[in-house]
């Protein structure tokens, strides 16, 4: 459908048909939906999205002008429109129409397959066929592909390619092939245009968050403008294939001493930015459990070897797997495999040790250490944080997850909670590390069925100790003193100035001092009245024991035996004290019944 067939649609508004209790009008909705985004793109100017720095050349390389913008938005329209997903929607139905809408759709899709605490185990089941199911290209569309890579014919290069994919994802197939040297190999082959349709679509996305910010105020949960930026960047590494094949030798070489991990090797000089050639490993899926038992394999074993090697790739390298997801992992002759390594994340030396603290500090529940990782995260001031509130969220985090058993542990969860409470209280995360929060949660679902009744935050407390050398602990706790005694000295030398400050003030009568006491409205009136009581009370002591003195020395004149002056300040002290007393008792019973 054209996208001006769209626009030009009349009919009473979705608000209207829900508050009549009429069913939607379809039409309606999508009409709405359009107006929004295309008043977005009006916002955004012909040229730019703003993700390319306002460089010229990264708009012509995507078309990404307002026209595309526009005709991509009438595309998405049409089938959503055909798949009626107001009306009831299958979980086939649902694949097939995330698949026709294109790559960025499908990689939504993979997303959510991953997600039972969104979607129902039917839904995420099917979408789970997204990862390596997806519908493949055309032997001539691939054979083309290759030929507008290679300067030289392909015949020359390989000797044999196979017809049917290996697996075809949202943005390339993968094919086994035979190099003319012998070598078999995998081809990971980018699919045409990818780039271009998946650009127009994050322009969109840009677009609509960009009017969605304004509806959601300040204090919304989700950054939609960095997430959208975040998935740019993202897109542009996962297209760039010489991107993969560099990460591919880095990996293998921080790996290079696990003798249960690996990833294949690629080809460099067979490598282009929309062709990987690297070796084919022939493996078991990481979720097949059955199968990996059928073959001898402990499922619980490689479970905590892929939770192992993660630390260590988050915490010792500061390169980890951003991907994590079943269709990326294999196991092959006793090794854990990893075969896409498209997103990768980077921590810095200063990120990976607040996430090592972050981590020991839920493991040990303490809610002060915590607060310490994430504030060294923050860009914000910290002393604009409500630090009370913070260690008192903190606490309630740590008591729902610091313990519990992965059967129990719902990371997603766990890490959703822990953005949330940090957002809320001004701590900005950076890219990195909600990248590795995503990763986690998706490395929840690839583990959950192999390690049922382990803990995954100890599988990380026994990795950092176990690689932990004294020199390390020592390193550590001695970087710990000195940053705390830098804390305590800058603290000392700022009360000693403040100090002096307020002895300069007292000395020219320009010290005045604001007194709060928890638990009263009028702190001086409240010590008045305690300084009267005790004033009494004194007086009352004074006069019982003179009287006491006076009686004893039978001091004329006398009555009843008594002298009168002793009998007069026995009387008078009595009356006193009974009326403190009713004093206390009659304040006492007044604050009861406040």
């Amino acid at each position: 459908m054209a996208s001006e067939d769209i626009k030009d649609q009349a009919g009473p508004t979705a608000a209207d048909d829900f508050a009549g209790g009429r069913r939607p009008d379809y039409d309606r909705i999508l009409n709405t939906w359009y107006e929004e985004v295309s008043q977005g793109l009006d916002d955004d100017g012909p040229d730019t999205i703003g993700l390319f720095g306002g460089r010229a050349k990264d708009t012509s390389k995507y078309d990404l002008t307002r026209s595309s913008r526009m005709r991509r938005i009438g595309e998405i329209m049409a089938i959503v429109r055909r798949y009626d997903i107001f009306h009831g929607l299958t979980p086939e139905g649902l694949r097939q129409m995330l698949e026709e809408l294109g790559p960025t759709f499908v990689k939504a899709g993979q997303i959510l397959s991953m997600r039972s605490e969104i979607l129902p185990p039917t839904f995420t089941r099917e979408l789970s066929r997204l990862r390596t199911e997806v519908e493949p290209m055309d032997r001539e569309t691939v054979l083309q592909a290759l030929r507008d890579e290679y300067d030289e014919p392909i015949e020359d290069i390989f000797d044999a390619i196979d017809d049917n994919p290996l697996g075809s994802a949202s943005v390339a197939q993968v094919h086994k092939a035979r190099l003319v040297t012998g070598e078999l190999v995998a081809i990971k082959v980018q699919r045409p245009h990818v780039q271009e349709v998946m650009a127009k679509d994050i322009s969109i996305m840009r677009s609509l968050a960009r009017r969605l910010g304004g509806f959601m105020g300040a204090d919304q949960f989700l950054d939609l403008k960095s997430v959208v930026d975040e998935l740019w960047q993202s897109f542009r590494e996962e297209t760039d294939f010489l991107v993969e094949a560099r990460n591919l030798e880095e990996f293998r070489r921080n790996n290079a001493g696990c003798a249960f991990l690996s990833c294949p090797k690629p080809y460099p000089k067979l490598c282009t930015r929309h062709v990987v050639v690297m070796d084919y490993v022939e493996g078991v899926a990481i979720d097949d459990t059955v199968t990996l038992a059928a073959l001898g394999y402990d499922v619980a074993e490689i479970g905590e070897k892929l939770m192992d090697n993660y630390t260590s790739q988050m915490l010792d390298d500061g390169f980890f797997h951003a991907d994590p997801h079943p269709g990326n992992l294999v196991v092959s002759e006793g090794k854990i495999v990893y075969l896409d390594l498209g997103i990768m994340g980077r921590l810095s030396a200063g990120d990976r040790a607040a996430v090592s603290d972050m981590v020991m500090a839920v493991a040990t529940r303490d809610s002060a250490a915590l607060e310490e990782g994430l504030l060294r995260f923050s860009s914000s001031d910290p002393t604009e944080i409500d630090h009370a509130h913070l260690l008192g969220e903190l606490d309630a985090i740590i008591a729902n997850y610091g313990a519990a058993d992965l059967s129990e542990l719902d990371i997603g969860a766990f890490v959703n909670s822990l953005l949330n409470m940090a957002r809320k209280n001004g701590i900005e995360m950076p890219g990195s590390v909600t990248m590795l929060a995503r990763a986690l949660v998706t490395l929840e679902g690839v583990v959950d069925n192999l390690l049922p009744n382990a803990s995954m935050v100890d599988i990380i407390r026994r990795h950092l100790r176990a690689h932990e050398s004294m020199s390390d602990l020592a390193a550590r706790e001695a970087k710990r003193y000195a940053r705390e005694g830098a804390a305590a000295s800058h603290g000392l030398l700022m009360a000693a100035s403040e100090a002096g400050h307020a002895m300069h003030m007292l000395t020219r009568g320009q010290l005045r001092m604001n007194l709060d006491i928890a638990g009263t409205e009028d702190p001086f009136g409240d010590l008045g009245h305690i300084v009267d009581r005790l004033t009494l009370g004194i007086i009352a002591a004074g006069l019982f024991i003179g009287s006491s003195v006076i009686y004893y020395a039978r001091i004329q004149p006398v009555i009843f035996g008594i002298p009168i002056i002793g009998f007069a300040g026995f009387v008078i002290a009595l009356v006193i004290g009974l009326y403190v007393a009713h004093e206390i008792l009659s304040e006492g019973r007044s604050k009861k019944r406040r």
